[in-house]
Order: C-alpha cells, then structure tokens, then sequence
C-alpha cells in the first residue's frame, strides 16, 4: 500500500489522549492526529521521530496531520492501524500470502452469521475445486529483542473474531488470522500473554480447530508498507519468552 499524500518528518512530544498528539513540526508545535489508538508506548517516547502524512486536502479534518511512521532504534515502524489490511489484501490477491491457490475474488469487511472479518477470499484449489475463506488481520507494532507481540493491550472483540473464525471452519470455510508486524525483521510473533491471557488462549483454541495463525514482518518505507517475510509463530507460553515480554507491562 502506498500514501499518496505528502509525508513530512517531525519530533514526538506527547500524547494527550489515544487520538492526538503533539509534535515539533518546523520549529512549531503541532496537534497531529494518532491512526492508532494502542498504546504505543514503546514508540511514542518523547524525542522519537515519526512521519506525518499531510491530509490537509480531506475535508471535515481537525488536524492537518496524521502520525503514519516512527523510527525506533534503527527500524522504521508504521503505525497506522488501516495500513495492515491494506497491505494484507494486496499480499493475498498477489499470491504473497498463500490462503487459496487461485484467487478470484476478495471483499473486504463481510459479515458472517453475526460475525464481521476483514477480509472474504474465493477462489479454486490446486484442484480447481471451489474454496472459500475469511481473514482477520492484526497490526503489531510491538516489539522488544526481536521477538514481536499482539496485543498490546486486551482485546475481548478480537479473542472473539479469532473464535468466530473457528466458526467458520466447523462450516466448511477456510480460515486465518495473519499478524502483519509493521516493521522488518522480528524473528518470532508470540500471542502477549501477560498482556492478555484470553486472547492467547483463543488463538491456540482456534488454531486447534484448524484455523491458519500466521505472521508476516513488513517492508517500510516513508510512503509505503508491503508484506514482507514470513515470520515463525510461537503459541505455547513459556518461561523464556515470558521473562522477554514482561519489560512491556
């Protein structure tokens, strides 16, 4: 996915509330808007970096600017929270992402019995039986030691859209949730159990049911984020990865 607006670069001062935040823009200060309501703590800290895409063209706005990117360390990270189903759709549709081997069609926000997922995939099989899917994506843009982690704060909706998935395949659907880590490298995704204990265990429940957990890193830039790797999973929660995440709480 790409921005097509102007990105400019700024210098990170606070963040009042999930919404806004205040930054150092040509010497002034600005309010900017936050397209990401987590927490974000890691990477907002005061001094950081970030990337703004400058909306001013889009009528009914408050502010001017978006946060869309923040540098941290030497990774450069985006966080805006629409940017991973974007990216996501293009890596199936392009075969980046393999869910069903020919893809022929994919809608995005369909509703499922009471249930509404991110993404419908149809298509054929190697077979070239017909298939069906449904997708729920998940940004992550936490990170500590290489090891990243979803979520950052609890989730009761998103424990729910896993299970709901699980669903989905009890009727004959295919189903994944694939985590789109907003940076490069990260070795391994773990559910942050210390975080959220109900989230994990949906995820091991619905991956138990043969719903597909999958994780990908991405490619960065100033105006754009593509998928980029595929990165191991690591459900089962253990000591060592514990002792990692903890720094986080």
């Amino acid at each position: 996915m790409i921005y097509t607006n102007p990105i400019v670069k700024a210098s990170f001062i606070s963040r009042p509330n999930r919404f806004v935040a205040h930054v150092m823009l040509n010497g002034q200060e600005e309010i900017v808007h936050v397209k990401n309501t987590g927490r974000c703590r890691e990477l907002l800290v005061p001094g950081a970096t970030v990337y703004l895409e400058d909306c001013r063209h889009n009528p009914g706005r408050k502010t001017r600017y978006s946060i869309i990117n923040v540098e941290k360390g030497d990774m450069l990270v985006n966080m805006d929270s629409q940017a991973p189903n974007e990216a996501v759709a293009e890596g199936v549709l392009s075969g980046k992402i393999p869910f069903i081997s020919k893809v022929t069609n994919l809608r995005r926000e369909v509703t499922f019995g009471g249930s509404r997922f991110d993404m419908r995939v149809d298509g054929l099989d190697d077979g070239g039986n017909p298939q069906q899917g449904f997708i729920e994506v998940k940004g992550v843009t936490l990170e500590k030691d290489g090891i990243s982690a979803f979520p950052d704060a609890p989730t009761t909706r998103g424990a729910r859209h896993v299970l709901e998935l699980a669903d989905a395949v009890a009727q004959g659907y295919q189903a994944a949730v694939i985590f789109l880590i907003q940076m490069r490298g990260p070795r391994l995704f773990v559910p942050h159990w210390e975080r959220d204990s109900l989230f994990g265990k949906a995820l091991v429940e619905a991956q138990q049911a043969g719903v597909r957990v999958l994780a990908y890193d991405a490619v960065v830039t100033l105006d754009s984020m593509q998928v980029g790797r595929e990165t191991p999973v690591d459900l089962s929660r253990n000591l060592a990865l514990q002792t990692v995440i903890n720094p986080w709480l």
